[in-house]
């Protein structure tokens, strides 16, 4: 039984036998409380979740392990069925959960959905089917975009699917009032990535073609709405020129899951004599020796993933 079900049942029991409560008064209702406590403080030991579709999610990872040095990670990259950007909500919906599934099933405590399109159309199941569960999603930081821009002209270089979203649009309407934002669709830069091509002139070749729709309009801000392309930043920069500034949400993200951490007492411990960097365990359901590849590439560290089966 995972660590949710267990405080769950404690409550649980607490709701369905009042009487047992009442019969031995305040003393039992301290040791429900230390119990909870003590189960709360275990789960601070727990890993946090990563979920992709393959190699994306590795960049929000890196500002989760920069900020939280000392927490144990789950990673699991879904290269079996990558991409993502063009699939059907339904079919993103059954993925993540399937990704969930197996993250629970490796004990962890909190889900980061660190892939822009899988956040937009299955959050919201997520957190229906798994109730107890915090998960973190990604959305593409069209607010801080629209604060930063100075011509008024704002990019977003997305999958197909969140390019068309109707939550970028519902982002635009309630953060970006007299921006023009344009978004465009950038499968060829997922494809980069997961083959581990991150610099040189046939990268930035496929970068000047995927991005010339959104640089043609004199954009002054990118918004980086898909966490593959972070791994690209310092091509896309070099394609960009300086007058452009690159964003993306991983830092934010980051500080989010710290936030929800701290809320619900399960940040892992740290003992400043003993403070050692947390671990890591990379799955995926594809081809495991192409990802270690890929992911020792996109980290800039070796790492070992193991099939999911």
């Amino acid at each position: 039984m995972n660590i949710h079900n267990t405080i769950q049942n404690i409550n649980h029991a607490e709701e369905q036998h009042p009487e047992v409560l009442d019969g031995i008064d305040a003393v039992s209702s301290a040791s429900h409380t230390q119990l909870v406590e003590d189960t709360q403080r275990e789960h601070a030991y727990a890993p946090i979740g990563v979920y992709d579709s393959g190699a994306g999610g590795l960049t929000i990872l890196s500002d989760l392990r920069e900020l939280l040095p000392h927490e144990d990670f789950v990673y699991f990259a879904d290269t079996r069925h990558c991409p993502y950007g063009m699939r059907s909500k339904q079919d993103l919906t059954e993925l993540a959960i399937q990704a969930s599934r197996f993250l629970l099933e490796c004990g962890v405590k909190l889900i980061v959905v660190a892939c822009n399109t899988a956040s937009q159309a299955a959050l919201d199941a997520l957190r229906a089917t798994f109730p107890e569960v915090p998960f973190v999603g990604v959305v593409p930081a069209v607010k801080p975009a629209a604060r930063l821009t100075r011509k008024r002209r704002i990019g977003v270089a997305a999958t197909n699917s969140s390019a068309q979203a109707e939550y970028l649009q519902q982002l635009i309407t309630d953060f970006a009032e007299g921006v023009e934002v344009y978004a465009q669709g950038c499968p060829e830069l997922v494809t980069l990535v997961e083959r581990g091509e991150l610099t040189g002139p046939e990268v930035e070749e496929v970068l000047r073609s995927s991005l010339a729709p959104l640089l043609q309009h004199d954009i002054d801000v990118l918004v980086l709405g898909c966490t593959h392309f972070p791994a690209l930043k310092s091509a896309i920069q070099h394609v960009t020129g300086p007058d452009v500034q690159i964003i993306d949400s991983g830092a934010a993200i980051a500080r989010r899951t710290r936030t929800i951490l701290e809320r619900d007492g399960i940040l892992h411990p740290t003992n400043q004599e003993w403070a050692e960097q947390g671990t890591l365990q990379v799955w995926c359901s594809g081809d495991a020796a192409i990802f270690s590849t890929t992911a020792n590439q996109v980290l800039g560290y070796p790492v070992t993933a193991y099939p999911a089966t």
